[in-house]
């Protein structure tokens, strides 16, 4: 780690063993679920639904994890689960009715939906307000323009890991590795904002020399969904390294970052599990409750 990069930190932030601060998705989730239960406690009424359409098992979790911590938030938590043969018009008509019922706030449609759904048609058929995973043409075109709606919950995780973890942005050149509408190109417009005024660069699989452009970088994000993409190599001493892919192997589940090289040159770094995929549930939370504000604003 840099001494200018130790600098930017507090003494009392936990540390992986070869040095680099570690970014715990797990302890910022659980300030904020707390925080958000003191807001709600004061008598708001906030209500999240999900739509899970087929039996897909990793679907079912994160949707049961998502009610869990909706619930120790203090929201109302309601659940519609449709069959994996479920028609498109089904599917549209569950949707229509949730963003239809004033007493829902938001509402997450799980995804992927089974092969031979239309997700862009169904997510279609949520209100801006209502659409508080931020995926929406009109979600994603209010994030391009810097007015005011829902922002993509992976992408806003990692912003609130920078900002709790002290990472100096202004100036900073960003990489992002990857470039979904889920969370690359939102990924590189919330480096961009005025306020937090990084430099980032948009990279992917086929970005020439990809390591020595993120060797430049002193923020990597890793979003390509590549195990162990991200090695030691790709690192500039001292930078922020925050891990967003997503693989399944024969272990269990991987990211992109291979954390046991990285941890040794990086200033700091997020584990995989406990990381950015904990501040997604985190973060859509925070985005019911704000949705529930938008509503009553009306």
């Amino acid at each position: 780690m840099t001494e200018n990069f130790a600098d930017n930190y507090a003494n009392n932030f936990e540390r992986t063993p070869g040095g680099a601060i570690l970014m715990d998705g797990n302890r910022l989730r659980d300030e904020i679920v707390a925080q958000l239960n003191t807001e709600i406690s004061g008598g708001l009424d906030v209500c999240l639904a999900t739509v899970l359409v087929g039996d897909d098992k990793p679907s079912r979790i994160y949707v049961n994890n998502k009610h869990r911590k909706a619930t120790e938030a203090g929201m109302v938590s309601r659940h519609v689960e449709l069959g994996a043969d479920a028609t498109q018009a089904e599917v549209e008509a569950a949707v229509s009715d949730l963003a239809a019922d004033p007493g829902v706030h938001g509402i997450l449609v799980q995804l992927p939906l089974p092969d031979g759904l239309d997700a862009d048609a169904v997510l279609e058929h949520l209100p801006p307000e209502k659409d508080v995973d931020g995926l929406t043409q009109r979600s994603m075109g209010a994030l391009v323009r810097g007015q005011q709606g829902h922002v993509p919950c992976t992408p806003l995780g990692v912003m609130r890991l920078l900002e709790r973890y002290d990472v100096a942005t202004s100036g900073k050149k960003a990489v992002v590795i990857g470039r979904s509408t889920l969370v690359g190109l939102p990924q590189v417009l919330l480096l961009g904002r005025k306020g937090v005024d990084a430099t980032p660069t948009l990279a992917h699989s086929r970005t020439d020399d990809l390591a020595s452009v993120c060797r430049e970088a002193d923020i990597v994000v890793a979003a390509a969904g590549m195990a162990g993409l991200v090695t030691a190599d790709f690192v500039k001493p001292g930078a922020a390294v925050l891990d967003v892919g997503i693989s399944r192997s024969e272990s269990g589940i991987v990211g992109d970052v291979d954390f046991d090289s990285v941890e040794s040159v990086a200033g700091a770094v997020t584990p995989m599990p406990g990381g950015t995929g904990r501040m997604t549930i985190a973060c859509l939370l925070q985005n019911t409750l704000a949705a529930s504000r938008m509503l009553a604003a009306k």
